[in-house]
């Protein structure tokens, strides 16, 4: 028999088997007869397997099989229904493993078609759904309407709303750029809804640092507008939110360094002395914070009180983008690179992102030198540093402002140790 054969008659077993066996310790667990264990589920990967193989020779025999299997696992459904209705023990009514089966015939199908690798990558996703199904409950005892209120016009806002706008510039003078514009506002809703779905799973402490994280791969400004009112209004919560907004900063820098190196590797040399030293003492900040923040009992609600986009916000929050955005593309149009500072200066106000992508493309076209290029870049990040800080007092008060204050001033002057050190 060939090699080949074998092998793939493993794999349809294999996955089978897992599948069974999840099935069975978690029916197990939960003191339920169920439909099928590790052996069952096995020869049905396998009868999937040989009705691929008899295809090849009858036409057809794959659809009928996939037919015949079905309807045995509908049957066995039914039965298992009229038990339930009879009283005869504790059973439950789910479909799922019957589902589970159907998919494991399948399975078997796909390796007989020589598809091995999807097969097991759609084995293992299927394992991980249904082990994920008591996480998924929490979750769903927890989901309200105004979640999916707010799930939906995140969506509208996304995938309705933005790509219709025009992503250049507009106006008398093209200070105006209607999609960037938007498409903050889309940034600051997404991270505010994040936020809001991060605390109902993993709780205050986890789910705002958590918060922070994923938001600082997008917009460490939009984390800081998004959590500092939370610390206004619950000043419990303010060390929470310092170590959330202190490690979407400190990814900024991080964020800030791979966009010099994917468009110019040669400047990004540069910048990795100052860029990762201040992320490495942003990191150990925020793991301070982290340790120092106690477990919060408070309820969501007392978190979000009302729509947890707070859509209001963003748009606020995108005109201004808009505004700050406009103005940086005059300065730089009317005087060129003499005028690079200011543009730093100026687009620190809001985003770090399109003034270091920018500079970077400058200097590696050769049209900027690679110190002002450099210099400009830190300008951005020092000034948008200082913007959160001065949003974190605006909007959060005291206490968040006295630990937001320690971490810039630690990250801050690790960036300038480190500049004098690289020589830049």
């Amino acid at each position: 028999m060939d090699i080949h054969i074998i092998r793939s008659i493993l794999i349809a077993a294999a996955l089978g088997f897992m599948i069974g066996m999840q099935r069975s310790i978690y029916h197990l667990s939960e003191d339920e007869k169920s439909f099928g264990g590790s052996r069952t589920f096995s020869i049905i990967a396998l009868a999937g397997y040989m009705a691929g193989m008899l295809n090849r020779e009858i036409a057809g025999i794959a659809i009928a099989a996939a037919l015949i299997i079905g309807l045995i696992i509908m049957e066995a459904y039914y039965f298992k229904v009229s038990r339930s209705m009879k009283g005869q023990g504790t059973i439950d009514l789910g479909s799922t493993t019957h589902f589970a089966a159907m998919a494991t015939f399948l399975l078997g199908l796909l390796v007989s078609l020589k598809q091995e690798n999807l097969a097991v990558f759609v084995g293992v996703l299927i394992i991980v759904l249904l082990e994920i199904k008591p996480k998924l409950r929490k979750l769903e005892a927890r989901i309200t309407s105004q979640d999916i209120n707010a799930a939906v016009l995140l969506l509208a806002m996304t995938f309705l709303v933005l790509p219709i706008l025009p992503n250049r510039m507009l106006g008398p003078y093209h200070l105006f750029n209607p999609y960037k514009t938007w498409l903050m506002s889309v940034v600051i809703s997404a991270v505010s809804f994040v936020g809001y779905a991060a605390i109902k799973v993993f709780g205050h402490k986890r789910g705002l640092f958590l918060t922070g994280a994923l938001g600082g791969m997008v917009s460490s400004t939009a984390v800081t507008v998004s959590l500092s009112k939370i610390a206004a209004e619950k000043r419990q919560l303010a060390v929470h939110v310092a170590g959330a907004i202190a490690i979407a900063c400190t990814i900024m820098f991080l964020r800030v360094l791979v966009l010099i190196f994917i468009v110019y590797p040669g400047l990004a040399e540069r910048a990795m002395i100052p860029f990762i030293g201040a992320s490495v003492a942003g990191f150990a900040f925020t793991y301070y914070l982290f340790q120092k923040s106690p477990p919060a009992a408070l309820s969501v609600s007392d978190t979000f009180t009302k729509n947890p986009l707070q859509l209001s916000e963003a748009i606020k929050f995108g005109i201004l983008f808009g505004i700050i955005y406009g103005a940086s593309s005059f300065v730089q149009a009317r005087y060129g690179s003499a005028g690079v500072y200011v543009v730093s200066f100026f687009s620190g106000l809001t985003d770090v992102d399109a003034i270091t992508l920018s500079l970077a493309e400058l200097s590696k076209q050769g049209s900027l030198g690679a110190l002002v290029a450099m210099i400009g870049i830190i300008i951005a990040s020092v000034v948008n540093s200082f913007v959160k800080l001065a949003i974190a007092i605006w909007q959060g008060g005291r206490p968040l402002a006295v630990y937001l204050s320690a971490y810039f001033f630690l990250t801050l002057g690790v960036l300038a140790v480190s500049i004098w050190f690289a020589g830049v």
